[in-house]
């Protein structure tokens, strides 16, 4: 594998980071801000929010760049709006910083990833896909509970310039440690010919997968604290504990769908669909239970978000592996996020907190629906495979034609 494919992982592991700083410090936050705890949590919604509609935005702006440079420019960007937010004197200034960084973060991944696929050969990419995506699996276990340590004991300010110091390493890494790579002679940077993939009715169908995929995840994830504490029991001091195993499970997951996206992507969407749906159904049965809430739990980390690397494979293939069309997948996926706790917090008010779960239960059903069409087409052409073998098997070859 590449050099450079870990250091790119090492550029996502830090903007993943700030996404989720904010869930860590919220109290500081809105002491520090003058702010409520729900605006607060609008500035989370708001970086997704720019996420998921600005970076599409941001890489066509960029699609004439080489890709190395793109990212230089987009590590910049987005290490002014982070240093924007550790110096935010009050809110609105705050919330503009967490737009900048979002839209930044949003089309550094597409580039990245599109660059992922520039550097290995087409049979390996999967795997490729999977090491970068390390750094969002990373980003989970290690930096959310790093950066909220260095907030509740440094101050919140703290930990953005801590993102800021990590942005300035990966940039460095970067820039030393990736190479310069052409752009192929197949349309890339002209944007005429980068929309035209969004023309294949498939691509559409594919793109909804991974919303389905992803908000069925976080329906669950984003409410894990308060499900741990009120019904399962756990103390709150417990809970990052969980929490830092549940980020291990999606390491795991996420190394070993990638061993298996280059060749069987559709099939292990399939099969992660499917777990997903029964463990998000079991945990909402048995939250109330400490052993198997746990062991639902983990295994909601082992298939959930972790089937990225299938889900970006199955876009490359339908699509291309270009900036625009990774960048505008990645959309997809947040829009997975926004759907999931958007919904998830009113569902709670109306139906109790086990509610996100069978929200994400239904959302993994959804998924499955979208995968049938790839599902028919895989069997027709096993079927058709193995008729081909059939004929051939009976028909006489040349020296038995001659006998006769």
């Amino acid at each position: 594998m590449p050099r450079a494919v870990y250091l790119l992982a090492l550029g996502i592991f830090a903007m993943v980071t700030s996404e989720f700083v904010v869930a860590g410090l919220m109290p500081q936050m809105a002491d520090g801000l003058d702010a409520t705890i729900p605006e607060i949590g609008y500035l989370i919604t708001a970086f997704a929010a720019a996420m998921a509609f600005g970076g599409p935005f941001l890489t066509v702006a960029l699609l004439k760049m080489r890709q190395k440079s793109a990212l230089m420019v987009l590590f910049g960007i987005f290490l002014a709006g982070n240093v924007l937010a550790a110096l935010a004197p009050d809110y609105r200034t705050m919330l503009v910083a967490r737009v900048i960084t979002g839209i930044a973060s949003q089309a550094f991944f597409g580039v990245s990833i599109s660059l992922c696929a520039q550097l290995t050969r087409p049979e390996v990419r999967g795997r490729a896909i999977a090491v970068a995506l390390n750094g969002l699996m990373l980003g989970t276990l290690l930096g959310l509970p790093l950066s909220t340590v260095i907030g509740e004991h440094l101050g919140w300010r703290a930990a953005f310039w801590a993102i800021t110091a990590l942005t300035v390493l990966a940039a460095l890494a970067t820039l030393i440690g990736v190479p310069r790579v052409e752009r192929a002679d197949d349309g890339g940077g002209n944007l005429r010919q980068e929309l035209g993939a969004f023309r294949n009715p498939r691509l559409w169908l594919t793109l909804t997968t991974s919303t389905f995929v992803i908000g069925a995840t976080f329906s669950a994830f984003s409410y894990l604290n308060p499900i741990l504490t009120e019904i399962t029991g756990f103390s709150t001091g417990t809970v990052p504990l969980l929490l830092i195993a549940y980020g291990a499970a999606t390491v795991i997951g996420n190394t070993i769908v990638g061993r298996f996206a280059d060749k069987h992507a559709v099939p292990v969407l399939l099969i992660g669909l499917l777990l997903n749906l029964a463990f998000l159904a079991g945990f909402a049965v048995l939250a109330q239970l400490s052993v198997p809430a746990v062991a639902l739990m983990m295994g909601i980390g082992l298939v959930g978000v972790t089937m990225n690397p299938a889900l970006m494979t199955r876009v490359q293939r339908t699509g291309n592996a270009r900036p625009l069309v990774n960048t505008v997948h990645t959309s997809f996926i947040t829009l997975g996020i926004i759907i999931a706790t958007s919904v998830g917090g009113p569902a709670i008010d109306t139906f109790g907190l086990r509610a996100p779960l069978w929200i994400g239960a239904a959302l993994a059903a959804l998924g499955l629906v979208t995968l049938l069409p790839d599902l028919k087409r895989l069997r027709e052409g096993r079927t058709s495979h193995a008729t081909r073998e059939v004929e051939a098997q009976d028909t006489p070859s040349p020296k038995e034609s001659a006998r006769v």
